[in-house]
């Protein structure tokens, strides 16, 4: 057997790449219904010590996007392809061995329900120590001392006594907390979050975030945070990329998708927030419709039997040729330049205060 050497095997990557780097990623599901094109042609980069938000309805492929990532795919009945580079080796790639030497080392993830991802059967001290031997080849009593110090990084109060807790005798935040003691235990330098404080009461969810982004200032990992909230993005994120059955619909800084928003349905997602400036009994406003099926999605713009501004197109364009997504900050719309603007200041500002 030939043996190849780090440099035959995966170029160094340049300094000046980005560290996660997805390109024309597709994700397609087989039914017996037929082929869910889960995810259909994403693209995205990630640069060090940068946070990443990645939003859209149920459905519209931010959680497979991520497993995608970490290889969690059944693939006996998953087709992955396009390229994901981390660090300038491509995850699509690589053999099973491989992806889970990376994870949990390299890249690590944080579930949104903690309760489920954590084991009733084991203390949390043994969850988050397990990890860190196997990766570092630790022993029990400095696996042991790293979960009380992660622990402890975490908020947990009096972390050498809750080590040998169970996940049960925990609160809602205090697991999560514990989820990302065991996540972050190995530093690893790209973590996801998928949702991590759904189901959290506000206080929780604003501590969680605080926790996270003190966390990657010191350990410097690059974050991908999943959520379908743009609220919980605003103060956490850097870039942001909207998805849309199975495609990115915009991406640009947080500030500019949030403040100058481009596609419609970034605008429904944004209108339908509550606000605490709105009046008392006013109506939320909803995005018409429901997400297209993904075994057979819509001709054109996916988006465009939800679209009330479709009309605005000339030719019906949006109906049968699919709008491209531009490089950098951009929407992928039909709708022009001119008449976007129009309609934003006319009738999607007024709505966002």
């Amino acid at each position: 057997m030939t043996t190849l050497t780090k440099t035959e095997e995966t170029p160094a990557p340049n300094a000046a790449d980005p560290f996660l780097s997805v390109r024309d990623l597709r994700v397609h599901f087989s039914t017996e219904d037929g082929v869910v094109k889960a995810v259909n042609g994403l693209s995205f980069d990630l640069e060090r010590g940068k946070t990443l938000g990645i939003v859209g309805e149920s459905g519209s492929g931010k959680s497979v996007t991520n497993l995608s990532i970490l290889g969690l795919h059944n693939p006996q009945s998953t087709t992955v392809s396009g390229e994901i580079l981390l660090d300038g080796q491509d995850l699509t790639d690589v053999s099973g061995r491989q992806l889970e030497a990376l994870r949990g080392n390299k890249m690590a993830m944080i579930f949104q329900d903690a309760l489920t991802a954590l084991s009733p059967y084991y203390t949390v001290g043994r969850q988050i120590s397990e990890p860190y031997m196997k990766h570092t080849g630790a022993s029990k009593k400095e696996a042991r001392a790293r979960a009380i110090e992660m622990l402890g990084k975490v908020g947990i109060p009096d972390p050498k006594n809750r080590v040998d807790d169970y996940p049960h005798q925990f609160s809602g935040g205090m697991r999560q907390r514990a989820m990302i003691a065991m996540s972050l235990v190995c530093n690893p330098e790209l973590l996801i979050a998928d949702e991590p404080t759904t189901a959290l009461d506000v206080t929780v969810q604003a501590q969680i975030l605080d926790l996270l982004k003190d966390l990657q200032q010191e350990f410097g990992s690059a974050i991908i945070l999943i959520t379908h909230d743009l609220g919980v993005v605003a103060n956490f994120v850097d870039d942001l990329l909207v998805m849309y059955a199975g495609r990115a619909v915009e991406r640009g800084s947080v500030r500019e998708v949030l403040k100058q928003p481009q596609h419609p349905y970034t605008w429904g997602l944004l209108s339908s927030m509550p606000r605490l400036s709105s009046n008392v009994g006013e109506q939320l406003q909803p995005i018409p419709g429901s997400p297209p099926s993904l075994l057979n999605p819509p001709s054109g713009c996916a988006f465009h039997p939800r679209c009330a501004y479709a009309e605005l197109v000339d030719g019906g364009l949006c109906t049968h040729e699919r709008p491209l997504l531009p490089d950098g900050r951009g929407a992928a719309c039909h709708l022009p330049a001119d008449r976007k603007q129009q309609v934003f200041i006319e009738k999607i500002q007024p709505r966002l205060g």
